[in-house]
C-alpha cells in the first residue's frame, strides 16, 4: 500500500501522466485507501491495516513517524481553503476526523473519534466532538487550543 502510493508521488513528481492516477486506483481498490499523490508523505508513517478507509486531502502534508488509525480523515472544509498539517510524531486514532485548516503539531495525540477543529499544540493530547485538550505530555504545560 505505501509501496504503492510512494511510485504514485515519484511519478507524480516526474510528471509522468496517467500512472500516479492508476496507481491511486489500484490503493483505492485494494486498500478501500484515498492518498492521492500530490500528499506529502514523511517517513515511518504508519497508516493502520494497511490504511483500511484512510482519506487524506490532495494537499495534506504529513510527517515523519506519524500513526494514522483506520476509518481516519485528514480534509478540508467548506470555505476554506487551508488543509491539515499533521507534524512529525503525531498519533491519530481510528476514526478520528482532522478537518481545515489545522496544525496537529509534534508529538500530539489524537484520541479515537474525535473532531479536530482547531490547532492541537506539540504534545498534546485532544478527544471529543469537538476536540478540547485532555492533558498535556509529562513535563509541559497544560496545553491549550487557540480559536
Amino acid at each position: 500500500m505505501i509501496q504503492i502510493y510512494r511510485l504514485s508521488a515519484l511519478l507524480y513528481r516526474w510528471r509522468v501522466p496517467l500512472l500516479p492516477k492508476l496507481l491511486y486506483l489500484l490503493n483505492r481498490i485494494l486498500f478501500s485507501l484515498a492518498l492521492p499523490a500530490s500528499v506529502k508523505v514523511g517517513k515511518r508513517v504508519t497508516f493502520a491495516y494497511q490504511g483500511m478507509a484512510i482519506v487524506v486531502h490532495a494537499r495534506a502534508v504529513i510527517g515523519d513517524d506519524v500513526y494514522i488509525g483506520p476509518q481516519v480523515i485528514i480534509g478540508g472544509r467548506s470555505g476554506e481553503v487551508a488543509v491539515p498539517v499533521i507534524e512529525s510524531g503525531a498519533f491519530i486514532g481510528a476514526g478520528a476526523r482532522v478537518l481545515g485548516p489545522v496544525t496537529v503539531g509534534r508529538g500530539a495525540t489524537v484520541a479515537a473519534g474525535a473532531l479536530v477543529l482547531q490547532d492541537v499544540p506539540a504534545g498534546a493530547t485532544v478527544a471529543g466532538v469537538p476536540a478540547k485538550p485532555i492533558r498535556a505530555s509529562r513535563g509541559q504545560p497544560e496545553a491549550r487550543m487557540h480559536a
